[in-house]
């Protein structure tokens, strides 16, 4: 089994992140390059988050049989070490676990993970992201594009690099080596990731366990979605009129030809404008950023009303006798047999309506104890005498027994959690429209790219952190131990002493303050003040826009269930006169003759009536369905088919922020 585990993870980590990027990004359309770039980054630091625990595993081995070769072995067995630590040493023997890595290979796995991590955050993706972003018309002309925006970046680092080089040279009381360089660059790397680690930290320990809480909580997803609704249909009307705007002519080139134009004698071609080279390409850069815009937000719209369509049908199933879950409309796509056999009506009603809200609570409790054992951790990692870190007591209790199946899935849980933590603030972060990882393959190239920049800064610092907590890095412990291999590649940071000693023990008990203020949604309140509504239960603006979205929502609803209508009346008739028709034709070609033509003139007669009668009952339904489309009353009284009615007991009409024009509103009439 030796560096079997480490080959099925290695396999395992790659198709997980290429199903994660299948999921946001769009294969067909984008970049080869882009995609190649970020699934990468991704698959580098997920491999780093599931082999860090293998790494735990084999150095607890390396040391147990290093202490055992500095003791007396048993005299009848040569390969069996015994642990110098304990005070019986023939008590624990240390056995080979059976995800042992053998020597040579974890220092050099790591050395290539990481360098090729740090290459591609600092030099690779950054120049991709000015690359898929550029709006030039050829690849001289982006590579041009991106090196120009590029430029201050890598200058910045050099300048301050080179400066750091000049008073290392002028002063000599320090010489530094190669190593020392090194190191001295990784931790400043590390202190950047560790600084933004924490931030995201403190806010996904508190709202992934608050988010599946609220989740089980009966009619608050629904009226999230509401809320989502109105603010999507805002984008959406923004969009469309950013496309049009920017698919026009610019009004200063429609000037400029009109003037040079007036006089169609008279024209001269040395007096005449025409657009630059270099606002064609910024035209160009804005019409890639406005299509993807718009596509984006079609797409979400239309899944954002499916979504609400089923938790409207939640809603009325649950208080449903039958106990069978009963869709208002049936999905587009058919379902797989093994799932319609499974996942049957009754199964659906009761996950739906009776265990899901019991999971999450039950779930939201467990991550909520895992979240105040980070705190607790993160504020006393530190201490040594006593061991106060909860992660180093349950690791160095498993050491004793050389539990290695116990130790690889506590530090995977962990790490696992802290993950988790972290990259679902990643995916949620959205900064305006630039950074916007968008599922169902609406992510552009720019947002992958980000994502995998802020993937290849984190995870050093979170695994250095992980490491921290659980005492197996010995510049946390202060034991003269055997490192993990991953801590050797980062080298020793006494060369930095404040940092090693100050910034990486006390910065992280700032999470402790990053949680209460996300408790307390604090940063939520602050963008509701500068104008960027968030979805907060006991605000008046919250209010209205769940309203306006619920008037959208309804809206199109009776849309769809009209245009079903009109699909089934069609149906109905073709069953009912398409066959007839068919069979009665079919029998006058059989039957007739010759001495019967005026009887055949006759049916052609018939038959053309018919068929002008039918196309007149089409025509009718058309106009009936057109008819049946009434336009919305604000001011009527609301709905009996409120999902959440019986629930709120309230219900006030209309949103006074409905953020479209009544044109948009009655396009479907």
């Amino acid at each position: 089994m030796s560096g079997a585990a480490l080959g099925l993870e290695i396999v395992f980590v790659f198709f997980l992140a290429l199903f994660l990027l299948h999921r946001y990004g769009d294969f067909k359309k984008q970049h080869r390059l882009v995609i190649v770039g970020t699934l990468l980054a991704w698959y580098l630091c997920f491999l780093i988050v599931f082999i860090l625990p293998l790494d735990v595993s084999t150095t607890i081995y390396n040391r147990c049989k290093h202490a055992a070769a500095n003791s007396s072995p048993p005299e009848n067995n040569s390969t069996t070490g015994v642990y110098a630590a304990t005070p019986a040493p023939s008590e624990h023997p240390c056995f080979k676990p059976w995800s042992y890595i053998p020597d040579g290979i974890m220092p050099i796995f790591w050395r290539v993970v990481y360098w090729t991590s740090q290459f591609l955050t600092w030099i690779l993706l950054p120049f991709m992201q000015s690359y898929a972003r550029s709006g030039g018309f050829s690849i001289t002309g982006k590579i041009k594009t991106a090196l120009i925006e590029n430029a201050i970046y890598y200058g910045t680092y050099l300048l301050i690099f080179g400066a750091f080089l000049i008073y290392v040279a002028v002063n000599p009381h320090l010489h530094l080596e190669w190593n020392q360089l090194q190191t001295i660059g990784i931790a400043a790397a590390n202190t950047w990731g560790l600084f933004l680690l924490v931030l995201l930290l403190g806010y996904g320990l508190v709202e992934i366990p608050r988010s599946y809480w609220n989740g089980a909580k009966r009619g608050y997803l629904l009226m999230k979605t509401y809320f989502k609704a109105a603010k999507l249909m805002t984008e959406k009307a923004d969009a469309e009129e950013a496309l049009e705007d920017v698919m026009e002519c610019p009004t200063e080139y429609q000037e400029k030809m009109g003037r040079n134009m007036d006089d169609y004698e008279d024209f001269d071609e040395k007096h005449n404008t025409y657009p630059s080279e270099k606002s064609l390409v910024k035209l160009h850069k804005q019409v890639i950023y406005s299509v993807q815009r718009h596509r984006r937000t079609q797409v979400q719209w239309q899944i954002l009303l499916e979504q609400a369509f089923y938790l409207e049908d939640v809603a009325k199933n649950e208080t449903s006798a039958t106990h069978q879950f009963v869709h208002t409309f049936q999905s587009p796509d058919p379902e797989n047999r093994f799932i319609q056999h499974f996942y049957s009506p009754t199964v659906e009603w009761y996950w739906e309506c009776l265990l899901r809200p019991w999971f999450y609570r039950i779930l939201a409790v467990v991550l909520s104890i895992f979240s105040v054992i980070v705190v607790w951790s993160e504020c006393t990692f530190f201490s040594t005498t006593p061991v106060l870190s909860l992660f180093a007591v349950f690791i160095q209790l498993a050491e004793k027994t050389y539990n290695y199946i116990y130790i690889e899935i506590a530090c995977f849980l962990s790490i696992f959690f802290l993950s988790i933590c972290v990259y679902s603030t990643v995916f949620r972060i959205r900064v305006f429209n630039y950074y916007y990882l968008a599922s169902h393959h609406q992510t552009d190239a720019y947002s992958l790219l980000f994502s995998g920049m802020l993937f290849c800064r984190l995870t050093p610092p979170l695994c250095l952190n992980f490491l921290g907590l659980t005492h197996m890095d010995s510049s946390i412990s202060h034991q003269n131990t055997q490192p993990t291999a991953y801590t050797s590649i980062m080298g020793s940071m006494k060369v930095l002493s404040f940092i090693a000693d100050g910034f990486y023990i006390y910065y992280p008990m700032l999470v402790v303050i990053l949680c209460i203020a996300t408790y307390f949604s604090l940063g939520t309140r602050c963008l509701n003040l500068l104008g960027f509504q968030q979805f907060m239960g006991d605000n008046d603006m919250t209010s209205d826009l769940v309203d306006e979205g619920k008037e959208l929502i309804r809206r199109e609803k009776r849309k769809r269930q009209r245009q079903e209508e009109g699909e089934n009346r069609r149906r109905e008739w073709k069953e009912r006169y398409g066959h007839n028709r068919e069979d009665s034709t079919r029998n006058r070609n059989v039957h007739i003759d010759p001495k019967e033509s005026n009887f055949s003139d006759i049916s052609a007669n018939r038959s053309a009536t018919k068929y002008t009668r039918a196309n007149n009952r089409t025509e009718r339904d058309r106009i009936e369905l057109l008819q049946d489309a009434e336009p919305l009353d604000f001011n009527a009284a609301a709905f009996t088919d409120d999902p959440l009615e019986s629930e709120s007991g309230r219900y006030q009409p209309g949103g006074r922020y409905l953020s479209m024009s009544h044109c948009r509103i009655f396009d479907d009439v």
